[in-house]
């Protein structure tokens, strides 16, 4: 279908198929798909642009897993690897809110790492526990499906239980890490050792049912295609229809450095198969993304994604600029002030660690769009 009848259709309020969102991205016009996904934005959520205030901790690099596209993880002993206590944890959240002005207005900490080999279930209930105790007006997002999966082995109990535990402990809602990419061939060369992309849904609908938002992601930019990044938007669609507990999709731009499937790939360029990709697009992981991929990705996802409320441009791993455009290529949120990541700058990030809320501010309306102070529901924060 050409893009001008996606268009129509899309306008005309009809839901796009597979083999459409598959033609939007072997287009070239990514100017018409930008534009046409910035006015379904429009549509949805105004000239809004959101922002929150926020910080991560990453508990522990220490996995069990090894993923090959991860630069963060380390076995305990190596070189590197680290753990905090939940007393280190909890001074750490204190101490941030003594070194940044303004720190008051911080709403949300965002809590994930690695699946540590000797740490119990205990010790994930009590570290929401203290938390909440220190700071009861905190909500805490925290542990992907990959971590509730583990937590749940660890534990011996149910899922649907897990989740129980982890909400009366003061688990307030979930991000959406460890989605990668479903399919199966694809995630058995990145992550062979991480559940499957099955199990990652039923994690989430889990969630969903027992009363936990979520977000969703979808890591780009390594060994798939981009028929394999429809595919994936369309079993996070599919789950949307029938949980409606997803808040946001998070395309996430694979970063390559230090990572093993980049050091693999050295010197092997990936050959694009005929039929799953066009306009010269060709996987390659030792490159990483382009901003153009980038905004083609946030674009088709705003488009495709129909029934998912809001599209993030994570300034973390697309860089100030990108997520700046991206607000006009269909996204309607930055994350937020963020303080410290590890994760994505282990893979050689070039993005600041912090933003402030000025600078986020600044960011929004030199993209001409209205900034947002959001809380985790997308609820405005007065100012």
């Amino acid at each position: 279908m050409s893009i001008n009848k996606i268009e129509k259709k899309v306008l005309s309020g009809k839901r796009l198929l597979p083999e459409d969102a598959l033609a939007l991205f072997q287009s070239d016009d990514i100017f018409t798909v930008g534009r046409v996904a910035n006015l379904i934005s429009e549509i949805r959520n105004g000239k809004n642009a959101y922002f929150i205030q926020n910080h991560h901790i990453n508990p522990t690099n220490i996995c069990v897993n090894r993923c090959k596209f991860c630069a963060f993880s380390r076995s305990k002993g190596e070189k590197g690897a680290y753990e905090l206590s939940i007393k280190e944890i909890v001074k750490k959240l204190g101490t941030k809110a003594q070194r940044h002005k303004g720190t008051e207005g911080f709403s949300e900490v965002h809590i994930v790492g690695g699946l540590h080999p000797d740490r119990q279930f205990d010790f994930y209930i009590e570290m929401l526990e203290q938390i909440k105790k220190r700071f009861p007006q905190m909500h805490v997002k925290a542990f992907t499906a990959v971590e509730i999966d583990y937590f749940s082995r660890l534990s011996g109990l149910s899922l649907a239980d897990t989740l129980i535990e982890l909400k009366n402990a003061g688990l307030d809602s979930m991000p959406g890490g460890g989605a990668e990419i479903f399919d199966a061939r694809v995630r058995n060369s990145i992550c062979p050792e991480k559940i499957s992309g099955t199990r990652w849904l039923q994690i989430m609908e889990a969630a969903h049912n027992a009363g936990i938002k979520t977000n969703a992601t979808m890591l780009y930019g390594h060994l798939e295609t981009y028929r394999h990044r429809v595919g994936h938007m369309l079993k996070l669609r599919e789950l949307q229809d029938r949980t409606g507990g997803f808040q946001a999709f998070i395309p996430l731009a694979f970063h390559p450095m230090n990572t093993e499937l980049s050091r693999k790939a050295k010197g092997k360029r990936q050959k694009a198969k005929p039929g799953l990709m066009g306009s010269g697009f060709k996987p390659d992981p030792t490159r990483g993304t382009s901003g153009i991929d980038d905004l083609k990705t946030i674009a088709i996802a705003r488009l495709f994604l129909d029934n998912f409320q809001h599209i993030k441009a994570y300034w973390v791993m697309l860089g100030e600029k990108i997520a700046q455009l991206a607000l006009m290529f269909g996204a309607d949120d930055l994350d937020g002030t963020i303080i410290e990541e590890k994760i994505t700058h282990s893979a050689g990030a070039l993005s600041g660690s912090a933003l402030t809320r000025s600078q986020l501010i600044n960011l929004i309306e030199k993209a001409g769009k209205v900034p947002v102070e959001r809380d985790s529901f997308y609820r405005p924060v007065k100012g």
